[in-house]
């Protein structure tokens, strides 16, 4: 551990010394050869008392290397006591290896940290593979709202982990352009331009959109058309009222996301993938019929749905429980039409051919049941070679102060996210969105998120970066020459004597910093970027604590009015917690602010 380059974190350098060392056993020729060392982990352990590190090293290769776990682990712990920065090793129930590091090592990690700055915790575990995020993907029938809203922030995130991990990551959008809910638009925004024409179209009908976000569609189509539509047929009319409220309502999408700071790479149109002459659905189908994964059979009858929801003919079906999926699916409507799933594995093996083995799809709550057979969509279209992760993203109880909201002044039906976003801002909606796991029903209230207080998140962490600059402006009565440039300041503190930092809660601050690089690389890993707002939350209370209890413990304070020194290793480790914090901030797309307002 003690020659770790500055791009290897303390875990994954520790991972690094148990592997060496089981190979270094292996080699003496007392185990089988080709073990596999990729199922060794270190992490830290369930309870921190048990130390600073664990690792399953001896229970995983134990039957392999045809050794008892117990045994294992003793000769492994052996090896380990050697090194010059490990205070203690304990081998504890059948096989778990617990590990002490001396405090040089965390004061050593600080000056890692000041080192390498905005870089501290950015990872090359993707080694720049392609990973294809699609997520929003709202129907452009109306503005987003405030479900649509987790989605776009959870896929967000994501990407901003991922790409903070070292994955070459495109944001894309699905487009459902195709489909009767588009036609049901073109009829509703064909009701605005007859209204914009002069016409009293009285109550909206039950069927069609009543949001009077329409307004501005069919007044757009007045402009540009003058009366010319209304003495058309329907079918010629139609694509043209189609096309314009598509348009209009995807550059409303695209401004909602904006003011959530979401920029997509690719907007992918359903409808390009049926448009005359360029078949795609059309092509996969035949693509896999080649491959044996399509036939002509009748399906069971579906377990607990009434008898009406099923036709029993002959049908077009996609193998799916060859990949995995419970039932074989239907691609094409007794009315010749293709099935929303046909259009998307149409859309899948466009994203393959597109170089992406790596797809994650961000859905929403009812689309639960889609995922298996999605899975097995990308396995057949790509011969297994590539991958779908599908997060699902749950609902979101909009509260204030305790109270569900429900109505919007501008939908009618439903709250629109621009309304939640310019209320509490684009921040709050951020981070609050990320602050519980992404399968879990999440409560978000309005009145909650305004609150100064520790019970609101994203306060109490934006106010820790912005306590640290404070101490920063404070430092100066005592540190003159501390640089006011983040980056000259993270420089000039590295040399700072962190090895005075001896406090128990200091060191369990510096722990905590330390855990960073590691949070994010299990994260990416799991594709859970709420890991990143849990540790920010926890790392900004530790900040606070100690803060705090400088106030009843003077000797604790970080500015020391007659010891510069100390305060010089104080500040560095502020200047750790500062880094840190904007980092993960950064990551979620959340701003962090140098002074709370």
């Amino acid at each position: 551990m003690s020659d770790k380059p500055a791009s290897q974190h303390l875990f994954a350098d520790a991972l690094a010394r148990v592997q060496a060392i089981c190979a270094a056993l292996a080699a003496e020729g007392q185990w089988p050869a080709g073990i596999d060392f990729s199922r060794v982990v270190v992490e830290p352990p369930r309870d921190a008392s048990h130390g600073d590190m664990a690792t399953n090293a001896a229970m995983v290769l134990a039957k392999d290397a045809k050794v008892k776990p117990r045994e294992l682990a003793d000769k492994i712990a052996e090896k380990l006591r050697a090194d010059d920065l490990v205070a203690a090793v304990e081998v504890a129930g059948p096989g778990f290896i617990n590990l002490t590091l001396k405090p040089q090592v965390w004061t050593a990690e600080l000056l890692t940290m000041l080192r390498e700055g905005a870089s501290y915790g950015q990872s090359a575990i993707g080694h720049g593979a392609k990973v294809n995020v699609e997520y929003v993907s709202a129907n452009p029938t109306g503005p987003m709202h405030v479900g649509h809203c987790r989605g776009a922030v959870f896929g967000d995130a994501l990407c901003g982990l991922l790409d903070f991990a070292g994955y070459d990551v495109t944001r894309e959008y699905y487009i459902n352009d195709a489909g009767a809910q588009v036609d049901v638009l073109a009829r509703s925004a064909f009701l605005r331009y007859r209204e914009a024409l002069g016409e009293n179209i009285g109550e909206i009908p039950e069927g069609l959109y009543p949001g009077d976000y329409l307004v501005p569609v069919g007044q757009a189509l007045a402009t540009e058309h003058g009366d010319k539509l209304q003495a058309m047929p329907e079918a010629a009319r139609l694509p043209i009222v189609r096309a314009k409220a598509i348009a209009m309502m995807m550059d409303m999408i695209k401004g909602d996301l904006a003011a959530l700071n979401i920029k997509h790479d690719v907007f992918f149109s359903e409808r390009s993938l049926i448009e005359t002459g360029n078949n795609k659905v059309a092509e996969t189908i035949d693509f896999l019929r080649a491959k044996g994964d399509i036939y002509e059979g009748r399906l069971p009858p579906p377990k607990g749905k009434p008898v009406e929801d099923y036709e029993d003919r002959i049908q077009t079906l996609f193998r799916a429980t060859a990949y995995g999926d419970d039932v074989d699916r239907p691609l094409i409507k007794s009315n010749g039409a293709y099935t929303y799933f046909a259009s998307d594995i149409a859309y899948h093996k466009n994203k393959v051919d597109r170089g992406f083995l790596d797809m994650i799809d961000v859905f929403g709550a009812d689309h639960g049941g889609y995922i298996k057979r999605m899975q097995a969509a990308v396995k057949g279209v790509s011969d297994g070679k590539a991958a779908l992760d599908v997060k699902v993203v749950q609902l979101v109880r909009l509260l204030r102060a305790g109270e569900q909201v429900r109505m919007s002044k501008r939908s009618g039906d439903f709250v629109t996210l621009r309304e939640v976003v310019d209320e509490v801002g684009s921040d709050a909606v951020r981070f609050m969105m990320l602050f519980r796991k992404n399968d879990a029903v999440l409560d978000f209230d309005l009145a909650k998120v305004l609150e100064q207080s520790k019970d609101n998140p994203v306060f109490y962490v934006q106010y820790g970066h912005a306590r640290g600059h404070s101490i920063f402006k404070n430092a100066r009565e005592v540190v003159p020459e501390l640089p006011e440039d983040d980056a000259a300041r993270a420089a000039w503190l590295g040399s700072a004597p962190v090895e005075r930092l001896t406090d128990p809660a200091e060191t369990d601050l510096l722990k905590r910093l330390a855990l960073y690089p590691r949070i994010i690389e299990a994260a990416a890993v799991a594709h859970e970027p709420h890991r990143i707002a849990f540790y920010l939350y926890d790392l900004a209370s530790e900040f606070h604590a100690l803060w705090t209890k400088g106030r009843d413990l003077p000797y604790l304070r970080f500015i020391m009015t007659n010891d510069a020194e100390i305060t010089r290793a104080r500040l560095a480790m502020v200047q750790g917690v500062v880094s840190v914090l904007a980092s993960g901030l950064a990551v979620l797309g959340v701003h962090a602010p140098t002074e709370m307002r």
